[in-house]
């Protein structure tokens, strides 16, 4: 799922500190989280969409890399958007 326009700005306005900052690992891990929710919801109502599964897992797997990039460079950062996205690390 393609997240709105809107809903996009919102983020990245927020994690990224402006508009602009669309590059940021805080902004990307912010954007994967809202896809993983949105697709979770989804697998929720359909266990045999295999298909949505794997794009669930590899979108997965690039927040936990972008994560652990951000955990090495910037670890207040880091803590801080865990914190904001409620994720369990």
């Amino acid at each position: 799922m393609k997240l709105t326009k809107e809903t996009r700005q919102e983020i990245v306005t927020k994690f990224g500190g402006n508009a602009k900052n669309t590059g940021a690992a805080e902004v990307q891990v912010a954007l994967l989280t809202e896809r993983i929710q949105h697709i979770t919801g989804h697998l929720g109502g359909q266990k045999n969409d295999v298909n949505s599964a794997r794009g669930l897992m590899r979108l997965v797997s690039q927040r936990k890399r972008l994560l652990h990039h951000l955990s090495e460079t910037n670890l207040s950062s880091y803590r801080q958007l865990i914190k904001d996205l409620n994720l369990r690390k």
